[in-house]
């Protein structure tokens, strides 16, 4: 297959889930796919999908406080992020609203399990952005730019 031949990832792509864990490994695959798509490499798809993850177990545990059947909206676009093509990927929920300044993960330094999702969410992703949706519930945005405009080796 040539490369104008290859599959393109050029509108975005909706899935609707619940706040059942069952479902994760769908979404999963569905976001390795876009970022492959974009020409990520396998490293950065494999990160991607851990940010991810991470960000739907926090609206599980926290937005939805561990109950199933909660709508999820996540909604998976190219879009270009300072002059390169980037995969974006916001996640809507109905759960509790926190203040967006509040969201950060816990000190490093309190080394036991969990509680790093956060920091995993910042560290893979070029742009993080939650916001407070009306009537409820909690919106983030994630941004990651390809590192040049051509598919990653």
């Amino acid at each position: 297959m040539t490369t104008s031949d290859s599959p393109r990832f050029e509108r975005p792509w909706q899935v609707n889930l619940t706040s059942d864990t069952d479902q994760l490994a769908g979404l999963r695959d569905t976001v390795a796919e876009a970022a492959r798509l974009m020409g990520f490499n396998e490293t950065a798809v494999a990160q991607i999908v851990l940010a991810i993850h991470e960000a739907i177990m926090n609206v599980i545990r926290h937005g939805y406080d561990g109950r199933p059947g909660q709508p999820i909206e996540v909604v998976i676009e190219p879009v270009r992020h300072k002059a390169r093509r980037a995969l974006q990927i916001t996640i809507r929920d109905c759960g509790r609203q926190v203040d967006p300044e509040s969201i950060v993960g816990r000190d490093l330094n309190d080394v036991r399990p969990g509680g790093l999702g956060t920091h995993i969410i910042r560290n893979v992703m070029d742009e993080v952005e939650y916001s407070i949706r009306q009537p409820r519930g909690m919106s983030l945005r994630m941004v990651k730019a390809l590192a040049t405009d051509r598919p990653e080796a």
